[in-house]
């Protein structure tokens, strides 16, 4: 189980555009659709990683205890399928299905997207605020395969938290930690 942080892309970085594919409708859907009012999150997650697989049920917990708080929230998923086809499109819409994901679930076939946020590892998060300007990338929480620390979210709910307070979001922000994204490779 590789152990890849986070880039830590710079606070105040503009949301990069992109439209993908929704696995679980089969529509395109841009950041403007999913953009919230108060703040949107775009994760980096698979269907693989060990990483993503303890958090799933947190994430399912936060879009759904934020979705009527003006909080847009997207994951997607960069992995190269050839070599890791567990995280096909297919079976993504399957796992969204399963864990009843309350966002939709994109597939970034070219990992142009994922190159353009600098995202490194599954899972990432970034949160922008309501004009798409980066106020925090980083870690869920301090919990990880093993450690016996209790999944919370409590770091991405801080941070959302005090978007919707109108307060500022602190810049104490620990990278997070996960499998590196599946690069293809340069054929």
């Amino acid at each position: 189980m590789a152990r890849t942080p986070s880039n830590m892309l710079e606070l105040g970085t503009k949301a990069p555009e992109f439209t993908l594919i929704d696995t679980i409708t089969e529509q395109e859907m841009s950041i403007n659709n999913i953009k919230g009012d108060t703040a949107t999150v775009v994760m980096f997650i698979c269907n693989h990683c060990p990483f993503v697989k303890h958090v799933n049920d947190e994430l399912v917990r936060l879009g759904n205890d934020y979705k009527d708080k003006g909080i847009g929230f997207v994951a997607i998923s960069s992995n190269d399928v050839e070599n890791y086809p567990d995280d096909s499109p297919g079976l993504m819409k399957i796992v969204a299905q399963e864990l009843e994901y309350p966002f939709p679930y994109l597939y970034d076939e070219t990992q142009e997207v994922a190159k353009a946020y600098d995202a490194a590892c599954t899972p990432d998060f970034y949160v922008f605020d309501k004009n798409l300007k980066l106020v925090y990338r980083g870690q869920l929480d301090d919990s990880r395969p093993g450690n016996d620390i209790p999944v919370t979210g409590k770091d991405l709910r801080s941070a959302l938290n005090a978007l919707i307070d109108g307060k500022e979001v602190s810049d104490d922000q620990k990278p997070s930690l996960g499998c590196n994204i599946k690069w293809k490779q340069p054929v």
